[in-house]
């Protein structure tokens, strides 16, 4: 048996992160991953994406993601290499909460804490016709050879509404099959509706509040399952572990910390076993990769008894698609729901200078404020309002006011003006 300070299974960015960092510390390191480091975000998720979002035809983007993916995997190795880290390329079973093995050479680890970081998966919905050959996830979509004359999309979340602005702007018909009333639930539905809008004057048609009950009723040569992705926890032998996996197929965790839940139970039963943590998506609290790098860290911190302050409330998001769209904090429907009290602040990219010099003038921010002036939260949709939207959340984990943010310099001619005239005097 070989020992090691933390065991971490799966080196997405959760893992890799947690790695690096446990090794700066001085903490012995294994990592198991059985298929490419990088984890779905670098391979078959965000970079790839994005790739395609960033290139004007749909060979240049096949190219772009050929060159891009490879030095990202290999930067992630490089972080890997460190001398207190060792990478194991082969899955891992849990023996018990202090051992893990290694499949498949049966080689067996243990660890005084373990970390899980595997990830997530296509969230295939049981539809009649599911095998069409048509039908592919987004890992599927980016191994296209050519470009589909007409792609139908069923879901307009985050990765439907990415794929759906790519590609028609590659020049494929686009067709988005949506069940909710609106796209990008999570998305201030003011917000989403225009960029929907906006969308759809780009050629986009929208089929929403609309099931999909059998395959073969759409007429498409392609068909994208984007209807979102669930944790990846098969074959670890959790069973060993007694942990009862969440109704969503979630590992259960404290929220603080990401212990998995009954751990204080385990190690009242057997003093010695390691503290397990899950983070990033097989936690499913926060599914974003950013999230997963910061949950890293607070598990780590725990590990080596250091306290930070990261809030975890506060969790910008972005949605990659033309124009992009990002946000922070609660909707204005949120709002109302839990009945706190804001005002809402607006502003246009159309009133904008640098966005006029752009002709990027399709945008609109929608910043939310309490009675005594705290940010609550942000939401936009625009050219670049992700950067904006960084911004805010940067303010929000510093309680800054719309007063004191009215009093900071912002450089003209630039997008970020945007927000300042949502609080100028």
């Amino acid at each position: 048996m070989i020992t090691s300070d933390l065991i971490i299974i799966g080196a997405g960015p959760g893992g890799y992160r947690a790695a690096e960092y446990a090794a700066k510390q001085g903490l012995k390191v294994v990592i198991f991953e059985g298929a490419e480091v990088g984890g779905t975000c670098l391979n078959v998720g965000c970079i790839p994406t994005k790739t395609y979002v960033h290139s004007a035809a749909f060979a240049e983007a096949r190219e772009r993601m050929a060159a891009v993916v490879p030095q990202l995997r290999a930067g992630v190795e490089t972080i890997l290499s460190h001398p207190n880290i060792t990478l194991v390329r082969e899955k891992a079973i849990f023996i018990d909460s202090n051992t893990v093995e290694a499949s498949p050479s049966g080689e067996v680890w243990s660890g005084g804490n373990i970390i899980i970081a595997t990830g997530s998966e296509t969230k295939w919905l049981p539809i009649k016709g599911i095998d069409d050959p048509r039908v592919v996830d987004s890992t599927g979509l980016l191994n296209l050879d050519t470009l589909p004359k007409r792609l139908a999309i069923i879901g307009a979340g985050v990765i439907g509404m990415e794929f759906a602005s790519v590609f028609n702007r590659f020049g494929s018909e686009v067709t988005v099959i949506e069940y909710l009333k609106e796209c990008l639930p999570a998305l201030d539905g003011d917000i989403a509706k225009r960029l929907r809008k906006s969308l759809e004057k780009r050629g986009i048609t929208f089929k929403m509040k609309t099931a999909v009950e059998n395959i073969a009723d759409i007429d498409a040569d392609v068909i994208l399952m984007a209807t979102g992705r669930k944790p990846r926890t098969e074959g670890l032998n959790l069973e060993a572990l007694g942990i009862t996996l969440a109704p969503n197929g979630a590992i259960p965790v404290d929220p603080s910390s990401f212990l998995v839940l009954g751990q204080a139970k385990r190690q009242s039963r057997a003093p010695h076993a390691s503290n397990i943590f899950a983070i990033g998506d097989c936690n499913g609290l926060q599914m974003l990769a950013h999230a997963a790098e910061m949950q890293a860290v607070r598990a780590v911190n725990h590990i080596i008894g250091k306290r930070d302050a990261i809030d975890f409330s506060i969790m910008p998001a972005a949605i990659f698609t033309t124009p992009e769209a990002a946000c922070v904090g609660p909707t204005e429907d949120q709002l109302k729901a839990q009945s706190i009290a804001y005002e809402c602040r607006k502003s246009f990219w159309r009133a904008n200078g640098k966005a006029l010099a752009m002709n990027e003038t399709d945008g609109m921010l929608k910043l939310f404020v309490s009675p005594d002036g705290l940010i609550l939260g942000c939401h936009a949709y625009g050219a670049h309002s992700s950067n904006i939207v960084q911004e805010v959340s940067v303010l929000m984990c510093k309680h800054t006011t719309i007063s004191e943010l009215a009093d900071m310099v912002h450089i003209h001619p630039t997008l970020s003006e945007i927000l300042k005239s949502a609080v100028d005097y």
